[in-house]
């Protein structure tokens, strides 16, 4: 199936879309960027120059995924959450050579109006709050919150939070997956924690 792409949306050549994927009003994407098959880009938002974007990703209204953002299958970016590229931006300096890598493992979910500050990592079905801001990397299957966000749980792949407290092996009350707690951070129990 082809893409959609809405006929007010700009496409900057050359860049790739995957089968399936739509893109709607308002949208800019910039040349060399690659989105994948089955996305949903809604209105307004921009993603710049080589962005790589995976397959099955969902970018709600008004984000923008700026140069040097790497985005893996399944993520979801909600609403008006901001990704940046440089740590100290002046309007009178070009530090376009000091953008910094910003990646997305597969899965991770990023709250309304989060800002996703350059540099970190979120890791694998990792869940940031509504609002948080996000100075350093996140754990895998990790929730997150606050400002400057902070680990508050963990959640299941299928979107719930995982028990409180302490624990070595725990299960989802939603969907039944099993998890560990190993060496400090959680990890599905024989594979199960995939989707």
């Amino acid at each position: 199936m082809k893409p959609f792409i809405h006929e007010t949306a700009v496409i900057d050549e050359p860049s790739e879309i995957g089968e399936g994927t739509n893109i709607w009003h308002f949208c800019h994407v910039s040349k060399n960027a690659t989105i994948g098959k089955n996305c949903n880009i809604g209105q307004n938002v921009f993603i710049g120059v080589e962005v790589s974007i995976g397959d099955g990703c969902k970018i709600q209204n008004n984000v923008s995924v700026y140069e040097r953002v790497t985005l893996e299958d399944g993520v979801f970016c909600g609403p008006s959450m901001v990704f940046t590229n440089v740590i100290n931006p002046r309007s009178e300096i070009s530090r376009k050579d000091e953008f910094k890598d910003t990646l997305v493992r597969q899965g991770a979910s990023i709250g309304a109006n989060a800002t996703i500050v350059c540099g970190v990592t979120i890791g694998r079905y990792a869940f940031i709050g509504a609002g948080a801001v996000v100075t350093k990397d996140v754990s895998d299957y990790t929730l997150v919150v606050g400002n400057p966000a902070r680990r508050t749980g963990y959640m299941c792949v299928c979107g719930e939070k995982l028990p409180e407290g302490e624990w070595q092996e725990a299960g989802c009350q939603a969907c039944g997956r099993d998890y560990r707690m190993a060496s400090g951070a959680v990890e599905p129990v024989s594979g199960e924690g995939q989707a």
